[in-house]
């Protein structure tokens, strides 16, 4: 008979909210004759569970068939307690989260460059920066975003206070993405702490470096209590998913969050899904060539093009084609040098899944600029397509990377037909110098967002929602459109309980004078009110 073999269960979660000392990152059992009939993958503070086989024999194992159970339970206990309502309790968690990013910037930036190879000039300005003014914002505004609403009033209800209360949902998951892992995963975290939530953090298992930083350094930030960090690949982010929340945010691909839909379908919670999509970017013969290419290439070419905002093709004219591509040349060649590769201002690509994948791309239409890769540095040269045909890979789904296609319309109209009979992306493009064009652009589509003659400025303020449309999202968030996100806006009445005579009308029995005179005392004023 074989001796027994020694069996090593390797986890790839690990819940940081669970004291230090008390996780184990692996388990070592001795399996019984025959083996185990089921060795599980997840590992939770270390605690034995029991798992029962066949015939009623039983194996002690340091695993636990559901390890987010107890988590998910004692952070919705603290919720229920009422600790995270008062504004004091936010602010504190948000002067946290800003503590976090200062006291550990040359570490985030460090990650950063490992997972994607961004320079610093990236880092700060697309992931710390915006973070850290979200946190200033919402400390600036938080009173003031969790006051009671005043709304309007009719004759019936002049007696009456009438308002909107802000009031947090309570356990929510938030889900983020890998391409600017720092910058969506803390500016929904802001609107979450900001709204008086409990939250679950689920950081992307593909960007390593940030992941490691955000389960071992953030949570001594925040209250444990209130907070926690989960991580795992999709298996565990499934059985994550399989738990009620009472809201969930998602940052990623469109298939995947057909699956988190569906999840939360199960519960009835509602979502935000922050989706992605094609990108259309139009560029009018009115306009001058350089100042397009300058623009387009920066924001087609920033973090190697992984930005669900990015424009994935343009559209133009072949005479504006054949203006346009000297430009691009010489606006990359300015950029990133002779040798875009040796340039300490260009990404590189996450994992070699999408670099084999974008590689792949590459064979579509016609290399008119770049196309070189190095598969050992995931390196893929800021890259322009021509000839490209609308059936062809490259237009059939998300690029995320330094390609861009170029297919040619002969007029403003053939363009906006293109882009209404595809998906709503989650952002248009319009280059011109006629702001009828722009206008006309921006009138006769649909998208997240827009911006004419720029590329995702957009999105760097506060004070616009982003967030997609059709099959690019749902919900919308950045400032305070991030704290009523996570804001369940109750519609509140207070009535004082005497004066009843007041209220005859209403009662039986009824009269045709009694029901005019409700409907004069109904009628609207300045907003839609109705009575069940």
């Amino acid at each position: 008979m074989e001796a027994p073999r020694e069996v090593v269960v390797k986890s790839r979660l690990a819940v940081s909210s669970l004291p230090r000392a008390r996780v184990r990152p692996e388990a070592k059992a001795t399996p019984p004759p025959g083996g185990w009939p089921w060795v599980g993958h997840f590992l939770t503070a270390g605690l034995p569970g029991r798992v029962r086989q066949p015939g009623g024999r039983a194996a002690w194992q340091s695993l636990r068939m559901d390890p987010f159970e107890d988590t998910l339970r004692r952070l919705r206990e603290a919720f229920h307690t009422g600790r995270t309502r008062s504004a004091e309790f936010r602010a504190a968690q948000l002067r946290g989260l800003g503590r976090f990013l200062q006291e550990n910037k040359q570490l985030l930036h460090d990650a950063l460059a490992q997972d994607l190879h961004k320079s610093a000039f990236e880092s700060e300005l697309s992931e710390v920066a915006i973070s850290q003014g979200e946190i200033t914002l919402a400390l600036r505004n938080l009173r003031a975003w969790m006051k009671d609403e005043r709304v309007p009033k009719n004759l019936a209800t002049q007696l009456d206070s009438t308002f909107i209360r802000k009031e947090p949902f309570g356990l929510v998951l938030i889900i983020a993405p890998w391409n600017y892992p720092l910058n969506l995963t803390l500016v929904p975290l802001v609107g979450a702490l900001a709204a008086g939530n409990c939250v679950v953090l689920k950081p992307s298992e593909i960007s390593k470096s940030i992941e490691k930083v955000l389960a071992e350094v953030l949570p001594r930030y925040l209250d444990e209590s209130c907070f926690a960090v989960v991580l795992g690949g999709p298996q565990e982010t499934g059985q994550l998913l399989e738990h009620r929340f009472d809201y969930i945010f998602f940052t990623g691909s469109p298939r995947v969050g057909r699956i988190v839909m569906t999840a939360a379908a199960k519960h009835l919670t509602p979502v935000t899904l922050e989706l992605g999509g094609k990108n259309p970017c139009y560029v009018d013969d009115n306009c001058d060539p350089q100042t397009v290419a300058n623009r387009v290439a920066w924001f087609r070419y920033f973090n190697a093009g992984q930005t669900c905002v990015a424009p994935d093709y343009v559209l133009c004219s072949p005479e504006m084609q054949e203006r346009l591509l000297p430009a691009l040349q010489s606006t990359i060649t300015r950029f990133y040098g002779d040798n875009p590769q040796s340039s300490p201002n260009l990404g590189r690509i996450i994992n070699q899944k999408q670099f084999q994948r974008l590689r792949a791309l590459l064979g579509c239409g016609h290399v008119a600029i770049g196309g070189q890769s190095d598969e050992s540095d995931r390196y893929i040269a800021p890259t322009v397509l021509v000839d490209v045909q609308e059936t062809e890979p490259v237009m059939q789904e998300e690029i995320f990377g330094p390609i861009l296609p170029i297919l040619n319309v002969r007029s403003v109209d053939e363009a906006i037909e293109f882009i209404n009979r595809r998906e709503k992306p989650l952002a248009l493009y319009a280059f011109s110098n006629s702001s009828q064009v722009v206008k006309r652009v921006l009138t006769q589509t649909s998208s997240g967002g827009f911006c004419g003659n720029d590329g995702f400025m957009h999105m760097t303020l506060a004070s616009l929602p982003f967030g997609g449309v059709g099959a690019s999202g749902m919900g919308r968030y950045h400032g305070k459109f991030s704290f009523d996100t996570f804001s369940h806006h109750r519609a509140c009445l207070l009535r004082r309980p005497g004066m009843e005579k007041l209220n005859a009308l209403r009662y039986p029995p009824h009269s045709p004078r009694r029901l005019r005179v409700l409907l004069v005392a109904m009628e609207a004023r300045g907003c839609s009110c109705t009575l069940l």
